[in-house]
């Protein structure tokens, strides 16, 4: 069985991305509700739509800052519901 991974992100901005997944899932998963209900300075700062754009794709998940500040399991992201 091949690793699950995401292949393409796009932000739909109201810090919102779709996600589509090697197995051709698509998933919408807003991120901000997870920022708000856990807040903590590593993850404020992506609140700001600006920053929140700035993701990048790394080892087959979306990552945000250098040092990936913010990561979420790909299982919830497929599932598309970050706890």
């Amino acid at each position: 069985m091949k690793k699950l991974s995401i292949i393409k992100a796009e932000d739909l901005g109201n810090l919102t991305v779709c996600l589509t997944f090697s197995d051709n899932t698509v998933q919408t998963v807003n991120v901000g509700d997870f920022i708000r209900r856990h807040p903590h300075p590593q993850y404020n700062k992506y609140l700001d739509q600006k920053k929140f754009s700035r993701f990048a794709l790394e080892n087959g998940n979306i990552v945000w800052g250098k040092n990936w500040d913010l990561i979420f399991p790909i299982e919830e992201l497929h599932a598309g519901a970050i706890k």
